[in-house]
């Protein structure tokens, strides 16, 4: 059983966040709200999204899952304005959910739960360092770097938060210490990753405010960020690119 009423604005943002990087997920529903964890098809990123049932004006349900179409979902809830209430209800006899929001209703039939991918357990990471900056700074970054290379390397050297970009011939680089960081753990540490996967999981932290970036020595990065007053947790582990020698 699951029924759920929801600010449109919320459910919006958390979908955003998981379709940025897979197309189809796998949501588990239990009492204490919603939760998925996707993996895309090049094993290279991974998304986990926690929804608390404190982020619902009402939330009923029991354990259970269901697969979705992020994209298809994404179409409908683009029908939904930012002050608008959505409710879903998952038909027990079709097996799909009844969707109604501003005058508005709509059946998504959904994927079956076995057909897709399960994601695959992240080991346990030394991720030293800690930091913490905001959105708008993420993401200028990024548009920046995507101008001279097609991959970035983040890290932290000296207590300096670190992000650049080196291309053929041109370069990058954008230096953070001090007032310009909301927060550092610092520890000398180094990666490098693909500016197509930090491009899309920069489209899925809008509205985020500020992120949180972990980082280690050429391992997988964990970007993680926070919405709906704490009740929704986002978080993205991208695997490195190695530096060919």
């Amino acid at each position: 059983m699951f029924r759920a009423i929801i600010s449109a604005e919320i459910l919006q943002d958390a979908i955003k966040a998981a379709s940025s990087v897979v197309d189809e997920a796998r949501f588990e529903i239990a009492p204490e709200g919603l939760s998925a964890r996707a993996v895309d098809p090049a094993n290279a990123a991974m998304i986990s999204l926690e929804l608390s049932k404190d982020a619902f004006v009402l939330f009923e349900g029991t354990e259970g899952e269901i697969g979705i179409d992020l994209n298809r979902f994404t179409d409908i809830l683009g029908m939904a304005g930012k002050n608008d209430e959505i409710e879903l209800k998952l038909d027990p006899d079709t097996h799909k959910l009844d969707i109604s929001m501003g005058g508005f209703s709509y059946t998504l039939a959904l994927l079956d739960p076995s057909t897709l991918r399960n994601a695959p357990v992240v080991p346990a990471l030394d991720l030293p360092a800690e930091i913490t900056i905001s959105e708008s700074v993420f993401k200028r970054m990024i548009k920046a770097a995507e101008m001279v290379s097609d991959h970035m390397s983040v890290g932290v050297q000296n207590g300096v938060f670190v992000m650049e970009a080196v291309g053929d011939s041109d370069h990058v680089r954008l230096d953070l210490t001090g007032s310009d960081l909301i927060a550092i753990t610092p520890a000398d540490v180094k990666s490098l990753y693909s500016l197509d996967y930090l491009s899309d999981i920069g489209k899925g932290v809008g509205g985020a405010g500020e992120i949180t970036i972990h980082l280690g020595r050429d391992l997988p990065v964990v970007i993680q960020f926070e919405f709906a007053a704490g009740e929704c947790t986002v978080k993205y582990v991208l695997a490195p690119r190695i530096e060919s020698d």
